[in-house]
């Protein structure tokens, strides 16, 4: 499990581009999204900075990445 931090995440169009951005990364990855904390939290055994990666990539800086 992995916490992230995302900023720009504001909508339901954001949780949704977000979580296919980890998914693309791991299809099963588990993604739990809250807006107002702009806290991810993905359950998956795939690298950390392959996550990473994968939420900038697709528009959203993340802050800090930590294992949970």
């Amino acid at each position: 499990m992995y916490q992230l931090q995302v900023e720009n995440m504001t909508c339901g169009h954001c949780v949704s581009a977000v979580t296919k951005a980890v998914q693309s990364v791991d299809p099963q990855a588990q993604v739990q999204i809250e807006l107002e904390e702009k806290s991810v939290k993905v359950g998956t055994d795939k690298a950390l900075e392959a996550i990473r990666a994968a939420i900038v990539e697709a528009g959203y800086p993340v802050t800090s990445a930590q294992p949970q």
